[in-house]
């Protein structure tokens, strides 16, 4: 989205300057009007001046990380517990924040605020980034409740303990991930510049070449020659699995693959059930309604079947069947899942047991991708072992061919 440069006076007379994201730069004027602000100039930020005096496009600002976001609550969070108000809270904020994009949004949300709206209403303003709707729902629920501060610090928590999830299953594929990558790149590097020397020198020395040095040869005179044909097949693959991803029976189909797969299947439905009970039981316990929570989950599920599911159970829901029954009924929510919301709803206690689903999850998740991770890393260096091997046993079974030449 462009960024756009403004200077608008308040009703005092006061002129401001700074930033903003929108549309076009009515977005801009609309948006400071309702603020109570009147514009004065809005301009596209494109340049700025260099080193030298050169001009160099302004890079957009940069996204907001999710360590920033927690960190943004939590301080939030702080100063509204030492007691300051809300606007002045955001005003201090919003000289702390280091990022330029979150600067820019906390600057308007104390703005919205200062005019009058509420925290959870000038969040809403800039969803779907970086504010969730669980995030807009549990600040809504806090602010209805007259309890902002403990329930920013309870979304800082969650928010903490999520990214640190994510960072676990992400820190333990950069292994596999970059020990294939350099793997491929070798064999690339062998097959495309050193295996055509030798295959000069075979050609110059006249010798009878062994079939698996020919095999060889062929394969990298047609890698060579033909490398655009790969690469360009590539792309189209690519490009049509994502003109096909992006269509909702695409997704569809494709979810319901990945969950049907032996191992990766299992990561993925105990990582969807883990997101669905902790951010279920989060909200719940903030004092968002079952429905709601249901609405936000279903929209923040990362896999299709496991949304439709999470719909079905808010259809059960409002049929007064509770919970723990439609999340049995959708076959798609392991068992241990479901006997622990029924045991939480006959206790009543369901968003503590919904708590404990997803911590229970989340440490399953992490051993099961560590064994998967333990099982891929021999695998990738095996079959790179294999290749390389067969490379070097026909380069050498080529030139121990070569005493066989008649002198």
């Amino acid at each position: 989205m462009p960024v756009f440069v403004y200077k608008a006076a308040d009703q005092r007379g006061q002129t401001i300057d700074g930033v903003m994201e929108a549309a076009d730069a009515r977005g801009v004027v609309e948006r400071l009007q309702h603020d109570a602000y009147f514009p004065i100039q809005v301009r596209p930020q494109e340049e700025r001046a260099g080193l030298a005096g050169l001009t160099w496009p302004v890079l957009r600002s940069r996204r907001v990380a999710g360590r920033e976001l927690v960190a943004f609550t939590q301080q939030l969070a702080t100063l509204l517990e030492a007691g300051l108000p809300l606007d002045r809270a955001l005003a201090i904020q919003e000289e702390l924040t280091p990022n330029p994009r979150l600067r820019a949004i906390t600057g308007h949300v104390l703005r919205s605020v200062r005019a009058g709206s509420s925290l959870g209403e000038a969040l809403a303003e800039h969803h779907p980034r970086p504010f969730s709707r669980l995030y807009i729902n549990m600040v809504r629920a806090g602010e209805k409740g007259g309890v902002l501060e403990a329930t920013l610090r309870r979304l800082a928590e969650f928010l903490e303990e999520a990214q640190e999830f994510r960072d676990t299953l992400v820190s333990a594929l950069i292994y596999p991930s970059l020990l294939a990558c350099v793997g491929g790149a070798a064999v690339v590097f062998l097959m495309t510049f050193v295996i055509p020397r030798f295959a000069d020198i075979f050609r110059d020395l006249g010798s009878t070449i062994p079939w698996p040095t020919q095999v060889l040869l062929s394969l990298s005179a047609w890698l060579r020659q033909y490398w655009w044909a790969l690469a360009g097949a590539g792309l189209a693959i690519a490009l049509a699995l994502r003109i096909w991803l992006a269509t909702a029976a695409g997704r569809l189909q494709a979810d319901g693959l990945l969950i049907k797969l032996p191992v990766v299947g299992l990561v993925i439905v105990q990582t969807e059930v883990a997101r669905f009970a902790r951010i279920t039981g989060t909200l719940l316990r903030s004092g968002v309604p079952m429905l709601s929570a249901l609405g936000v989950v279903k929209d923040m599920m990362g896999n299709q079947v496991i949304a439709r599911a999470v719909e079905s159970l808010a259809e059960g829901a409002r049929r007064g069947a509770g919970l723990a029954k439609p999340m049995e009924d959708t076959r798609a929510f392991p068992p241990l899942a479901i006997h622990m919301v029924r045991v939480g709803e006959e206790t009543g206690r369901i968003e503590e047991m919904l708590l404990k689903v997803g911590a229970t999850f989340e440490s399953d998740t992490r051993k099961l991708v560590k064994r998967l991770v333990a099982l891929v890393e021999p695998c990738i260096i095996l079959a790179m072992g294999l290749v390389v091997g067969f490379i070097v046993v026909a380069m050498l079974m080529a030139i121990l061919s070569i005493t066989d030449i008649p002198f």
